[in-house]
């Protein structure tokens, strides 16, 4: 029996040194907190056990918008980038999303330095394997006895709770990376009665990068133009290197069919639900057996290491398989494995077990972030990372807790889904998930969240400045265009002609010009004497909120009804059971849930309209209102 001692009392814990857990313990810190963060290893703060890289589809307006609210992976991003991208530009500017492919080991070493250099933040390496409530303060020990004193906990274990790696026939207790693994914290946190469950993912193998025939392969270069994704960031983002694209074959899926057996994602050795939006190459051979090929994206790892990552394919096939059915590849039929590929199953949180506050209903001050939650990726995570350290911090302070609208945010759509609807597999975030992605473009999150970063103290008043300034200059010229009218010309009409629009024979207001899909605010400057110089992404927002400006006002209505609706408040204290004319489903949910809102309650899988109707008539006969 280990000998227990105090070693020392703080205002916020934080469990995990991932992308949650930095963003949870940094923020509780600059708010003033006395916080400590436990990692396993301090090696591995911020490691990117997965892809090597931060942003894509929807995931890069979540880190736009962690930025805007005082986030640090933003930063880190941009200063260890080794190739840029802008995904989707063929598209319309909703779901333009920013992708960086990052420097591995060096983003960790950023990160490593920002919580090392943080005032007010102590990092521990030490794992913890209990966690308790004794007389209103959370007790974490460690395995070596020591016990921290905390008023709030948040846990951002991310795939070390109860890790188990597959590999073909063989398995083992681990975590990401051959780390350990936090096995007795996962029974700590059944024997609570936390509802766990449990989550499955998986990571590509990374392959020698002399061993690769390049000529072989497509190339994937970098944008020309690069975009930080910081608001901070002033220097350019230089793009390093390049990557690749390769494809799978016959042969390849005769492999991989020929060894389903072995796989334990169909031998039924994993128990864990995958990710449906990021299936093992396996997977997608079975699922979509009529595709003739599979993409594989080449990456590398860094700057100063040989790993090349093959993006598109995870796998928990024995490890000869895996070198057997890379060498049917064009380009890597000479392949050397460094890093097998596997999968690696761990206890997540059903994620309806949260208040919006990321707290859980039944353990007040004890909060969870990241995959523990239920999400998927490094940006969801850090995500819900920052939200618990603010709302950890502001309980510690007495202030009231911070919750983001999906109105307002992918933050909010994020959070809202996953304590809302639960989810059932690793949830991912996509632009599709937002009702309102014209709104919560990425271009914007300045404008849309910053006023609330700098309300609560995570941005300082120099670069709230800087913004409020550069919403005056797009307004202004939005006020200015529209008030600008062009004569046609000979030079004007054979731009238009050149673009495959039609030609002005009268005159033509400037923002009619500008809402055409074939023509920018850039091409029109030779014809706009009096244009100011403007920074480059002030540019971008006055184009898009010229040309998209019916769209926009039509969503800025549908979230005024949503307001109108999350604006009628349900008592916490209601009982469902007793309201006639509520469905039995309806009940158990809304039981389970506790919705503070109507607006939230229409979105609980579940709960119909005709559900809904029911519990207005129900408010409106019992004081409900008074909420209008």
């Amino acid at each position: 029996m280990i000998k227990r001692y105090d070693a020392g009392e703080y205002d916020v814990a934080v469990i995990g040194g991932g992308h949650a857990g930095i963003e949870a313990a940094l923020a509780s810190a600059r708010l003033g907190c006395k916080t400590v963060m436990f990692t396993i290893s301090l090696d591995w703060i911020g490691n990117m056990p997965c892809n090597p890289s931060i942003g894509g589809t929807a995931k890069g307006h979540l880190v736009r918008e962690l930025d805007a609210l005082g986030g640090e992976m933003g930063k880190a991003a941009d200063a260890n980038t080794l190739q840029s991208r802008m995904l989707n530009r063929g598209k319309g500017p909703a779901v333009y999303s920013l992708r960086a492919q990052i420097d591995r080991r060096a983003y960790s070493g950023y990160m490593k330095n920002a919580v090392e250099k943080q005032p007010g933040l102590d990092v521990k390496q030490a794992e913890i394997i209990s966690i308790e409530k004794q007389d209103g303060v959370w007790k974490l020990c460690t395995r070596l006895g020591a016990v921290f004193s905390a008023k709030c906990a948040i846990i951002a274990t991310g795939t070390f709770l109860g890790g188990r790696v597959y590999i073909g026939e063989v398995n083992y207790e681990s975590g990401p990376d051959g780390n350990f693994p936090a096995t007795e914290l996962a029974v700590c946190l059944k024997n609570m009665g936390l509802p766990l469950r449990r989550f499955k993912t998986g990571t590509p193998a990374r392959v020698a990068r002399d061993s690769i025939d390049f000529s072989k392969l497509e190339v994937q270069p970098g944008d020309s133009v690069t975009e930080p994704f910081s608001y901070k960031t002033k220097h350019p983002i230089e793009n390093k290197v390049v990557c690749h694209i390769g494809y799978t074959n016959d042969r390849t899926k005769e492999i991989i069919l020929a060894n389903l057996d072995r796989s334990p994602l169909y031998s039924g050795v994993i128990e864990g639900v995958g990710p449906r939006y990021c299936p093992s190459i396996e997977d997608k051979i079975v699922r979509f057996s009529d595709k003739q090929r599979h993409q594989m994206f080449i990456e590398p790892c860094g700057e100063n290491t040989d790993e090349m990552y093959l993006q598109g394919m995870s796998s928990s096939l024995p490890e000869e398989v895996q070198i057997a059915f890379y060498r049917t590849m064009e380009g890597l039929e000479n392949v050397k494995v460094m890093r097998n590929a596997y999968a690696i199953e761990y206890d997540c949180i059903d994620p309806s077990a949260l208040y919006p506050t990321l707290e859980l209903k039944e353990q007040k001050g004890l909060y969870g972030a990241g995959q523990f939650n239920g999400s998927s990726g490094y940006e969801e995570a850090a995500a819900q990372g920052l939200i618990a350290g603010i709302n950890a911090a502001r309980s510690v302070k007495g202030l009231p807790p911070v919750t983001l609208s999906r109105t307002s945010s992918y933050i909010g759509t994020l959070i809202d889904d996953l304590v809302t609807k639960g989810c059932m597999d690793p949830y991912r975030m996509m632009t599709s998930r937002s009702e309102y992605r014209l709104l919560l473009r990425q271009d914007n999150a300045d404008e849309r969240l910053m006023p609330i970063g700098h309300d609560i103290g995570l941005i300082d008043d120099e670069t709230f400045g800087e913004m409020k300034k550069e919403t005056e200059l797009k307004l202004a010229e939005i006020k200015r265009i529209n008030g600008v009218f062009l004569a046609p010309s000979e030079a004007l009409n054979e731009l238009l002609c050149d673009r495959g629009t039609a030609p002005v024979t009268s005159g033509i207001n400037l923002a009619d010009l500008i809402r055409r899909p074939q023509i920018s605010y850039k091409d029109l400057a030779p014809f706009d004497k009096g244009r100011p110089v403007l920074p480059d992404r002030v540019c971008e927002k006055v184009e898009i909120e010229i040309k998209y400006e019916g769209y926009i006002n039509r969503q800025i209505k549908q979230v005024e009804e949503m307001k109108r609706l999350e604006d009628k408040k349900i008592p916490a204290d209601t009982d469902y059971d007793s309201i006639h004319g509520l469905r039995l489903e309806a009940k158990e949910k809304l039981n389970k849930i506790r919705p503070e809102s109507i607006g939230r309650a229409g979105r609980i899988s579940g709960v119909s309209p005709a559900d809904i109707s029911v519990l207005l008539v129900w408010l409106s006969g019992n004081g409900g209102d008074k909420n209008d």
